[in-house]
């Protein structure tokens, strides 16, 4: 994927999130099934990130930004603690 498809995919999740958040205040699902799928769209959003920064920061180091990888969930989650 490119940086264009990234963002693409980013603003999905984010449109996707928007649309969970709907749902749940008209009734159409409950805050549980919201509450999981939310959290899968969180840790796919930050996997998103990820990879751009690590593109960006390619590009900026002279290299190849295809190298780059979605890194693991658990990875990507458990960069601040």
């Amino acid at each position: 994927m490119d940086d264009k498809q990234i963002l693409a995919q980013i603003n999905d999740l984010v449109d996707e999130e928007k649309k969970l958040r709907t749902k749940l205040q008209q009734g159409e699902l409950s805050a549980a099934e919201e509450h999981e799928r939310l959290r899968r769209l969180d840790v796919a959003l930050d996997q998103c990130w990820d990879l751009l920064r690590q593109r960006r920061a390619r590009k900026d180091f002279g290299e190849d930004p295809d190298e780059a990888e979605v890194r693991p969930a658990g990875e990507v989650e458990g960069y601040l603690q």
